[in-house]
């Protein structure tokens, strides 16, 4: 059994030849915890990441699997890697295991049993390994593998390597930054234009059909993940494609009227900020708040995690996307972690102390001409103003 695994695991690590780039989330799985978890949407590159893992090790060292795999529903994650682990196997990376009936209970007994073993997961449901994770609690460390940014794109797309910047190095140098990169790189805003179509997901840099892959994998979290593990009917999931076709229809990113929308969609208010919630864990939406020092559950604005959401969706559905939806999507998805970012009423984003206008070339100061910290972010290449951001500059942060 555990040869025939191993075959197959050498067959896929022999397909990463032509991929050296280790992304910065190769660092959730190479470190000294004993079990660690990889989520994050359907093809954002968890695999490959597995496999850049084990591939460290020697072959009798370390074993990859996948828990969809006809030998391991047959015959178990525990009894398989107690053989491994008898054999000398002190690493196991088990992929997709959602898809194994009970698998947080045989996580749990994994740890308990094999004091030495190092465990790495990953599953392509994060609604699935969050719900399962509370099990594993004292004994999980769950990291969340993100869409590529647009500067992990420029290496793996274009073999351009740019250098990464904080928050606060862009605000006081992207002058220098945009204006030494175009020097280097002029066609850098057209690269930034294809990574908005296609380039936030891996398989997208090869894939002729990537908008169709990505709205089919859209429609499995619509239809398979959120119905296994919210005992919602299958006759309600028409509401999640309802709310998805109305965002998507708006021209302006979608302003939230919880009276009108629940209205609108026919279920009561409570269901609608679930409903909210599932489809934030899903990593469909992005769900913005309005700064304020109260806390408040209802999202103000409401956009797709990232642009090539959006346009899989305005495809599918028909839909000519505005472009200033675009560049407020990108920028909102460009803030995550310990950067929190609000809707403002002065300008359209707050994030700390400072107030964001997005727009285009030609966007003018006029709505935050006296706004203390205040920037414009713009759709052009390079800029030489102290207060105007080239957009494509936050996705090197």
């Amino acid at each position: 059994m555990i040869e025939v695994l191993k075959e197959k695991q050498q067959r896929l690590i022999n397909t990463l030849t032509a991929i050296s780039y280790r992304r910065e989330a190769f660092k959730y799985l190479d470190n000294s915890e004993k079990m660690v978890g990889l989520i994050g949407s359907r093809g954002v590159g968890k695999t490959t990441l597995m496999l850049q893992y084990i591939n460290q090790f020697e072959l009798d060292e370390a074993l990859y699997f996948s828990a969809d795999d006809l030998l391991v529903l047959n015959h178990g994650i525990y009894d398989i890697v107690d053989e491994f682990y008898a054999l000398g196997g002190r690493v196991v990376a088990i992929d997709e295991v959602h898809r194994f009936k009970n698998w947080s209970q045989h996580l749990k007994n994994i740890y308990d049993s094999f004091p030495d073993l190092t465990i790495r997961i990953s599953g392509s449901s994060m609604l699935n390994i969050l719900y399962e994770s509370h099990d594993l609690s004292r004994r999980l460390v769950l990291k969340k593998v993100k869409r590529l940014s647009f500067r992990e794109y420029l290496i793996l797309k274009e073999k351009i390597a740019l250098e990464s910047y904080s928050f606060e190095e862009i605000l006081n140098s992207h002058r220098t930054i945009s204006s030494t990169t175009v020097q280097k790189h002029p066609k850098i805003l057209k690269y930034f234009q294809d990574y908005l179509k296609t380039g936030c997901y891996p398989y997208g840099l090869e894939s002729e059909f990537f908008s169709e892959k990505l709205f089919n994998a859209l429609e499995k979290i619509i239809y398979e993940d959120i119905p296994s593990l919210n005992k919602i009917k299958y006759d309600q999931l028409v509401v999640f494609k309802k709310l998805i076709f109305i965002i998507v229809s708006a021209k302006v990113p979608y302003k939230v009227s919880v009276d009108g929308l629940s209205k609108e969609l026919g279920i009561s208010e409570p269901t609608l900020y679930i409903y909210f919630d599932i489809l934030n864990k899903t990593g469909i939406f992005k769900s913005v708040k309005k700064y304020s020092k109260k806390l408040s559950r209802k999202p103000d604005k409401l956009l797709f995690d990232n642009t090539n959401i959006l346009n899989a969706y305005a495809k599918e559905y028909k839909i000519e996307t505005e472009i200033g939806t675009i560049r407020e999507t990108f920028f909102a998805s460009c803030f995550e972690d310990n950067l929190t970012l609000y809707y403002s009423d002065i300008g359209d984003f707050k994030v700390g102390e400072y107030i964001f206008e997005v727009g285009g070339r030609g966007k003018s100061f006029k709505q935050i001409e006296d706004v203390e910290n205040s920037y414009l972010v713009i759709d052009t290449d390079f800029t030489v103003h102290k207060r105007k951001i080239p957009l494509w500059v936050f996705g090197l942060m």
